[in-house]
């Protein structure tokens, strides 16, 4: 099943989920926090610090800064991979499911009013 929108219609859908998500008064997240959190939760498992930074395109201290925010809010947790040592792997926590749960519901809500 696919969605079909024009880009206008994208853009404000894109505008009413942010608009949403800042009047939420939760703590929002940077374009590459988000994309750090939907890559550990949609894609699947292991993610490492290497792997995002590579898929992302930029460098590891920058996904270890952005893990650091979204560790402190309980997004996602780091653990050391223990068949390499040299690898941190990133986990999911309820926390981030549950966030990630009412940005559906979000953005489903705010598709159905832009069809009314």
């Amino acid at each position: 099943m696919g969605v079909s929108l024009r880009p206008s219609q994208a853009l404000k859908l894109w505008h009413g989920v942010s608009l949403a998500v800042v009047r939420d008064g939760a703590q929002d997240l940077s374009a590459r926090q988000m994309t750090i959190l939907l890559t550990v939760y949609l894609e699947v498992p292991p993610h490492t610090v290497r792997d995002l930074a590579k898929k992302l395109g930029v460098t590891k201290p920058a996904i270890t800064r952005a893990l650091d925010t979204m560790g402190a809010m309980k997004l996602l947790t780091r653990k050391r991979d223990d068949a390499d040592r040299r690898n941190v792997i990133i986990q999911r926590t309820v926390e981030g499911a549950l966030y990630l749960e009412r940005l559906g519901d979000t953005i489903v809500d705010v598709a159905g009013e832009l069809h009314r």
